[in-house]
């Protein structure tokens, strides 16, 4: 129904954006991680969205990319998984890493969110996991790049920096310190350019 936004940043809330579109405010719910890349108040932004109906409720969901809207779709479509949870989730991280440590079947990432137990993050897994293997398997993904991540984004380099810099790790590579000093002599190189 209503697939496309673009407008006005005219407030943020601590989970949803109004968004002013022609003089008309939509309430928007965001996950942590696009809120945080939304910009100030103002700001012009374009945000696919997914309408949630139920009975007494019409929420809209917004994300930036296409690929957000449907991994947050996917993620619905599980029964138990509601849309605040799939907010949640894509919370964690962005949707490359996520659906890469979902074909793994790395569940610590879903498990982090609330609400989200070992019984529930295994339940996402199995079923979407044959989904996600296909478009995953060109990007190399080990249990540990969750941890090596963290590492290289405390140290100061961006998500993306981090993330280009542990694609490159040979796979043979298997311990998080080693993971972290063979990205870290990578960034190092982009460093000194």
């Amino acid at each position: 129904m209503i697939a496309l936004l673009t407008g006005a940043i005219a407030f943020r809330g601590m989970r949803y954006v109004i968004l002013d579109v022609g003089g008309v405010g939509y309430r928007v719910y965001m996950s942590d991680l696009d809120l945080g890349r939304v910009g100030a108040e103002g700001a012009v932004v374009s945000l696919h969205t997914h309408l949630h109906v139920r009975e007494d409720i019409m929420d809209l969901y917004g994300f930036f990319t296409r690929s957000e809207l449907e991994f947050f779709e996917s993620l619905i479509s599980i029964s138990g998984i509601g849309p605040r949870s799939a907010l949640g989730i894509l919370g964690v991280g962005p949707v490359d890493q996520l659906k890469r440590a979902i074909a793994a079947g790395d569940i610590r990432h879903l498990t982090k969110v609330a609400g989200i137990g070992k019984k529930t993050a295994e339940k996402v897994v199995l079923e979407l996991k044959d989904k996600l293997s296909g478009g995953a398997e060109h990007v190399m993904y080990t249990s540990g790049d969750a941890d090596a991540l963290d590492a290289l984004v405390s140290l100061g380099y961006s998500q993306e920096e981090a993330r280009d810099a542990l694609r490159a790790v040979p796979s043979e590579i298997m311990e998080v310190k080693s993971r972290v000093q063979y990205a870290l002599r990578d960034l190092g190189k982009g460093d000194r350019t």
